[in-house]
């Protein structure tokens, strides 16, 4: 079984306009910056450039139920499944990030991908709440 922990924001705005903007994958680069720095699409397909290289990113189709999940092919060619989802409450949603440990992941580096996930969720809240 893998290790996982569960990282989530509360962000004040109406679910549909947090998965709205989410579910785009032209907006990564405004809010993702653990994953990448820029977003380019060619055909069907998204890239987004990482430190390792160019990495394909899949979002979940248009759904109903706030999946946001995606599949990012990295430079290596291994493919991460990114659970992502965002959920009514109250006037605004939960947005929860499940982060998976890799096998060959040292603590240090887990660590890492948790403090990068929950700066990226902070920096979604902080866009999408027009406070940054």
């Amino acid at each position: 079984m893998t290790q996982t922990r569960h990282l989530s924001v509360y962000v004040d705005r109406p679910v549909a306009d947090v998965y709205a903007f989410a579910s785009d994958p032209a907006n990564l680069p405004q809010w993702a910056h653990g994953l990448g720095s820029s977003a380019v699409r060619e055909g069907d397909d998204w890239f987004v450039e990482t430190p390792g290289g160019r990495a394909r990113v899949t979002v979940a189709p248009e759904n109903e139920y706030g999946v946001l999940d995606q599949v990012v092919v990295t430079p290596s060619g291994e493919t991460v499944y990114v659970p992502l989802r965002a959920t009514p409450d109250g006037d605004g949603c939960e947005v929860d990030f499940t982060l998976r440990r890799a096998p060959d992941m040292t603590d240090a580096e887990f660590e890492r991908d948790a403090a990068l996930v929950t700066s990226d969720l902070a920096l979604l809240k902080k866009i999408l709440e027009g406070t940054g």
